[in-house]
């Protein structure tokens, strides 16, 4: 197994360790949880880099890449939804999206073709660890001034705000990168 496979296998092994540490709701545990989602995020631009550059490109990676970043971030939009800082119905979206072109995929691997992941998906991705690395900010701001007078209940509304806004964002570009993947592919499902 090479290098960009083994840090696909990383990631997912990091987005449970993700999970428990979000859970905690705690200072320390939020902070250790952004820590470890920071490193997942690495871990998914480091082995698309090393796997291009090296030309360590495989079908496993093809496969397993976009499903270890869907498993990390709808793992982390499942307990912010849990924690009440994302609406389920903006979750069940990027959920459906991602569960279409998962089975799209794995059609196409029944076919004997591998469907890579597509520029819209990559700026997809990237939007959604940019919003859930903004809702493990607001976490950290809140947890480490909850309980003085310096946290209010405008700082807990315009950070709120801010998420759904950048959730509205996120969702849409979901939306828009999953009509583009089936749109590129359409000759595939057609033909069969």
């Amino acid at each position: 197994m090479n290098l960009p496979n083994k840090l696909t296998i990383l990631r997912i092994i990091l987005t449970f360790i993700f999970i428990y540490f979000i859970s905690q709701e705690r200072l320390v545990y939020v902070t250790v949880a952004s820590i470890v989602f920071g490193l997942a995020a690495v871990t998914d631009f480091c082995d698309g880099y090393i796997a291009k550059k090296y030309h360590l490109v495989s079908d496993f990676g093809k496969l397993m890449d976009p499903i270890a970043d869907k498993f990390l971030i709808l793992a982390a939009l499942l307990s912010f939804v849990r924690m009440h800082l994302v609406e389920i119905w903006m979750v069940l979206f990027i959920f459906g999206r991602e569960i279409l072109i998962t089975g799209l995929r794995l059609f196409a691997m029944s076919k004997g073709k591998i469907l890579s992941a597509e520029r819209a998906g990559k700026h997809k991705t990237v939007s959604q660890m940019m919003v859930i690395f903004f809702i493990l900010a607001f976490l950290l701001v809140k947890q480490s001034l909850h309980g003085s007078d310096r946290w209010t209940p405008e700082f807990e509304m315009w950070g709120k705000a801010g998420i759904d806004i950048l959730m509205l964002i996120t969702v849409g570009l979901t939306v828009v990168s999953g009509f583009s993947y089936f749109w590129k592919n359409k000759k595939l499902i057609f033909d069969e």
